[in-house]
């Protein structure tokens, strides 16, 4: 990898802020991203290389610091987020019913045997689709918080799980893994809760803003890159160690100055790529040339928004249900997972995307519906 190249990845990946820029459209920058890695990897012009190991391991880093932003925007410390909390668990629940039957018949008829994988796909939302949706839309009300709460449970539960669902021979061994990461986040969380009593982040704050020494930043960095260490080790994706530590970071609280920080370093360079090394990977021409592996991706797109749509028979509005069906990370995650890892049919990862790209869609609909009926009007100063 050199420095053209990195140069040449910046430059695509400004396809991402192209596309989201109408913003009737409600489109993830990933998107956009996604196709310029397409476009000049292994489908396309092939002016890059997914298998290079300085390109992978820079993927990685950006794959941590994504999963770890979204950790932080889960509103862990919202009351109203909390109130709701038991309502969202238990329509994730039961969302988890229809995923298992109609993931098992997905792997029948295709003949894949990854049944858990397909499971977890159904199963799970993205918090860093609805959440910004959510807010750009300005939604509000007991319902929209529900929702908020079941996005919330069903992508954590998927994100633990997923690892396990991937590879279900080395099950125990990432069960394991994961469990030494979650420790070890439940243990950061008590230390920075700590210092934050203590006032000791609040003074490390002041002298790093007063002095522009960054430390914060820096010390969030050691500790997701440490967590993300235990996490390679304990063979479970960055994933699992980005996300979990990004919710002891908003469980704490995140101080705006770092927030702005990481955008900085995760939306401006290492996020983006991530996406289009994602996108570089995929090879399209494997999924054009079996039609299988096409018809794979659209049934789980329909199928994801057939389980979460179900949830109007318990009496969660359908805009709402079709906009908590809206994938990213996880599909994304069992993509890049299982490409490294080889665990996945040609073309199977390529479908996994076309059926998150095909939930995303729906939702961005659904968000225009909603908005009709729960959008809160903004409160215009004196």
């Amino acid at each position: 990898m050199s420095f053209f190249q990195l140069s040449l990845i910046a430059a695509v990946a400004l396809l991402g802020p192209l596309l989201a820029f109408p913003r009737k459209w409600h489109l993830p920058m990933v998107l956009g991203q996604l196709l310029a890695g397409i476009a000049i990897g292994r489908t396309g012009l092939g002016l890059v290389d997914a298998a290079d190991p300085t390109f992978t391991f820079v993927a990685d880093v950006g794959f941590a610091l994504i999963m770890f932003v979204a950790g932080t925007h889960v509103p862990v410390r919202d009351r109203a987020i909390r109130s709701a909390l038991g309502s969202g668990a238990i329509r994730a629940a039961i969302a988890a019913l229809p995923a298992a039957a109609v993931g098992t018949l997905i792997a029948f008829v295709f003949g894949t045997g990854h049944a858990p994988l397909y499971i977890v796909l159904l199963a799970s939302s993205s918090a860093a689709l609805v959440l910004p949706i959510v807010d750009s839309l300005q939604l509000g009300g007991p319902k929209v918080l529900t929702t908020t709460a079941q996005v919330a449970v069903a992508d954590i539960a998927c994100i633990v799980a997923l690892p396990l669902a991937v590879d279900p021979p080395n099950a125990a061994r990432a069960a394991a893994g994961a469990a030494g990461v979650g420790a070890c986040a439940l243990l950061l969380f008590f230390v920075l809760r700590r210092l934050e009593l203590s006032g000791a982040r609040r003074r490390v704050h002041i002298l790093s803003e007063n002095r522009k020494f960054a430390l914060e930043l820096r010390i969030q960095l050691a500790l997701l890159f440490a967590l993300s260490g235990l996490a390679v080790a304990g063979h479970v994706s960055v994933m699992l160690a980005g996300f979990s530590f990004g919710l002891v970071v908003a469980a704490v609280g995140e101080p705006r100055r770092l927030a702005h920080q990481l955008f900085a370093v995760s939306d401006g360079f290492l996020g983006p790529v991530f996406f289009v090394w994602l996108g570089a990977s995929l090879d399209l021409g494997a999924l054009a040339g079996s039609p299988s592996m096409v018809l794979l991706g659209i049934c789980l797109g329909l199928g994801t928004l057939l389980v979460h749509g179900s949830l109007r028979l318990a009496g969660q509005p359908l805009p709402l249900a079709v906009l908590a069906a809206s994938q990213l990370g996880i599909p994304v995650a069992a993509a890049a997972i299982g490409s490294q890892r080889n665990l996945l049919q040609p073309g199977e990862a390529a479908a996994l995307i076309l059926g998150a790209i095909i939930t995303i869609g729906a939702a961005a609909i659904a968000g225009s519906r909603a908005a009709r009926t729960f959008a809160v009007p903004a409160v215009v100063g004196r």
